[in-house]
C-alpha cells in the first residue's frame, strides 16, 4: 500500500503512515530485547550486563547506516512529492553505492577495533568474555542491517510503511524461536543470542530487496543511471552524510555514558541493560511519529503544499505530547514489573536501580517527543545541520552532566538525570530557531 501524502486529511493520513513504522520499530527493537530478557532470565546478571553493553555499542553503529538510509529517504520523499521519476532513480543508484561502500568500511573496522572496544567501554574483566563472544558474531549481522534499513527507508518515502512492518514481524518472531533454540535448548549461552539475532537480520534484509525489486518499478531500468554523476552524489551526501552526524553524534554520546555507567560495576550495568531497553520501547512510538512526520513533510515541501505544512506541524505537535504524556504515565506506574521482566525478583538492588532510571526518564517523555519532532522537520525542509546542532546541544549536556554530577553525592542518579536537561535545551533550541525563521523555511528557493 503506498500513501501519497499531499493529499487527503493531514492528521488521518500521518497517523495511518506512522502506525505501522511504529509497530515496525517495536518488533525490530525485539531483536535485542529477547537477547537481553532471555540471557537475563536464564544465564545471569553478567550475561545481561554483556549483552546489554553490546546493544549500545551496536545501536550506535546502526545508527551511522540508519542516518544515512534516513537522509536518502528524505531525498527520495521529496523526488516522489514533486513526481520526479528520473531523479528518485537516479538518488537510488548513487545512495545505494555510497551506503554499500560504508556498510564495508564500517564492518572493518568493527571487527579490527573488537579488542579496543574493552578500554573505551571500559568493560569489567567478569564481562568481558561474554560480551567479546557477542559481538564477534553480531557484527556480521551488519551488511543486514544496510539492507533492511534501506530498502525499508525508500518504501516509506514513497509511502508504503506497511511491507517493512511485515518483513520486521516475521524475523522479529524467528529470533525469539532461535533464541530460546540456542539458548536453552543447545546452551551456546550468549553466542547463541548472537547467532538468532543475525539470521533474522538477514532474513529481513535479503526479503525486503527481493520484494523490492519485484515489485517497485523504480527500480527497473537503472541500467542508464549506473553512471554516477558528482552532482547528484553531492546531493545525496549533503542529505545522508548530515543525517548519519546527527543520528551517530546522539548515539556517541550514548556510548560515552555507557562507559561511565560501567564504571560504577556489574550491578549498575545490568540496572541500565534492562531499563534502557525499557526506555527505548516506551519512546518509540514518538520517535516514529516523528520519522513519520518528517516524510509527510518532505512529500508536501517537495510538492510546495505550504498550508498542509503548517496544518501537519500543529496536528503533530498535539499527537506527540498526547503520546508522551501517555507513555510517562505507563513507565511510572509499571517501572517495576516490567523490570522484573528482565530481571531475577532477587535481584533487589538491580531492580531498584532500574526503577529510578525509569521514574526520572519517563516522566520526560513530551521533551523527547518533541526533540524527534524537530529532527524531523529540519530534516525534511532540507535542513539537516540543524538537526545535527541539536544533536550536539542535546548530547553534549547529556555526556557534561552525567561526568560531573556522578562526581558529585548524586553518584550514578545524576547521570539518569542529565538525559531530561539535556533534551529541554535542545527543545529550547530547536523552537526558538523555527520561530525566529519559520517564513524563511518555507521559501522554496531555499
Amino acid at each position: 500500500m503506498n500513501q501519497d501524502l499531499t493529499r487527503g486529511p493531514v492528521m488521518r493520513s500521518m497517523l495511518l503512515f506512522a502506525i505501522p513504522m511504529i509497530l515496525g520499530d517495536l518488533l525490530q527493537q525485539c531483536y535485542n530485547v529477547a537477547d537481553t530478557l532471555i540471557v537475563g532470565r536464564f544465564v545471569g546478571t553478567d550475561a545481561l550486563a554483556a549483552v546489554g553493553s553490546s546493544y549500545t555499542l551496536m545501536t550506535f553503529l546502526t545508527s551511522i547506516l540508519l542516518g544515512l538510509c534516513m537522509g536518502s529517504g528524505a531525498l527520495f520523499s521529496m523526488h516522489f512529492g514533486r513526481r520526479d521519476g528520473e531523479g528518485l532513480r537516479e538518488s537510488l543508484v548513487s545512495s545505494f553505492v555510497l551506503i554499500a561502500v560504508v556498510t564495508v568500511v564500517l564492518n572493518a573496522a568493527s571487527f579490527a577495533c573488537l579488542d579496543l572496544i574493552r578500554v573505551f567501554l571500559q568493560v569489567p574483566d567478569q564481562v568481558w568474555g561474554l560480551m567479546r563472544s557477542y559481538l564477534a558474531i553480531i557484527f556480521t549481522g551488519i551488511p543486514a542491517i544496510f539492507l533492511y534499513n534501506y530498502f525499508a527507508s525508500f518504501l516509506r518515502a514513497v509511502g508504503n510503511s506497511v511491507v517493512p512492518l511485515a518483513f520486521l514481524a516475521v524475523s522479529a518472531l524467528l529470533n525469539i524461536v532461535l533464541d530460546l533454540w540456542f539458548v536453552l535448548g543447545l546452551g551456546r549461552s550468549v553466542a547463541g543470542a548472537a547467532e538468532a539475532t543475525v539470521i533474522s537480520q538477514y532474513v529481513s534484509g535479503i526479503g525486503i530487496l527481493l520484494y523490492t525489486l519485484a515489485r517497485r518499478s523504480e527500480f527497473r531500468g537503472l541500467g542508464r543511471h549506473l553512471h554516477i554523476r558528482a552532482a547528484c552524489l553531492r546531493e545525496v551526501a549533503s542529505y545522508s552524510f548530515l543525517t548519519c552526524i546527527q543520528q551517530s553524534v546522539m548515539n556517541l554520546g550514548i556510548l560515552m555514558v555507557q562507559g561511565l555507567v560501567n564504571s560504577f560495576g556489574p550491578t549498575i550495568m545490568a540496572a541500565f541493560a534492562a531499563a534502557v531497553k525499557i526506555d527505548s520501547f516506551a519512546y518509540l512510538p514518538v520517535q516514529d511519529f516523528g520519522n513519520a512526520f518528517s516524510t509527510f513533510i518532505a512529500q508536501n515541501y517537495g510538492a510546495k503544499q505550504s498550508g498542509r505544512i503548517r496544518a501537519g506541524l500543529k496536528g503533530a505537535v498535539a499527537a506527540s505530547m498526547g503520546f508522551g504524556v501517555v507513555l510517562s504515565a505507563l513507565v511510572w506506574v509499571f517501572a517495576a514489573p516490567l523490570m522484573g521482566l528482565f530481571v531475577e525478583a532477587g535481584e533487589a538492588a538491580v531492580i531498584a536501580e532500574g526503577v529510578l532510571y525509569l521514574h526520572i526518564e519517563g516522566a520526560f517523555y513530551c521533551g523527547i517527543g518533541c526533540l524527534f519532532l524537530l529532527y524531523g522537520l529540519y530534516r525534511a525542509l532540507g535542513k539537516p545541520g540543524m538537526s545535527v546542532v541539536l544533536t550536539v546541544i542535546s548530547l553534549g549536556t547529556r555526556v557534561a552532566l552525567a561526568y560531573l554530577l556522578s562526581a558529585t553525592p548524586l553518584g550514578v542518579t545524576g547521570i539518569w538525570w542529565s538525559v531530561p536537561i539535556g533534551w529541554a535545551l535542545a527543545d529550547a533550541a530547536g523552537l526558538g530557531y523555527y520561530l525566529a525563521r519559520r517564513k524563511k523555511l518555507l521559501a522554496w528557493e531555499n
